[in-house]
């Protein structure tokens, strides 16, 4: 499961980072790269979402696995 935690993090990183150069630059990043609402594109942006609903949702179990394990808390 950890493996699932740290794509969903990579995963929401991406998506933050691309909505920060959205609203500061108006540039978006995934659609520069894989066409405007392509097929990756919209790919892209379903998994960030599903990413952030994941950490919603999971965030207490996420949070619990990895300070069991010897992470700093």
């Amino acid at each position: 499961m950890k493996t699932i935690d740290v794509i969903a993090e990579i995963l929401l990183f991406i998506g933050g980072l691309n909505w920060g150069l959205v609203g500061i630059f108006n540039f978006d990043l995934v659609a520069a790269i894989f066409g405007d609402l392509s097929i990756i594109s919209r790919i892209i942006y379903i998994l960030v979402a599903v990413s952030a609903l994941y950490d919603l949702f999971f965030w207490n179990t996420i949070r619990r696995r990895w300070t069991k394990s010897g992470a700093a808390a």
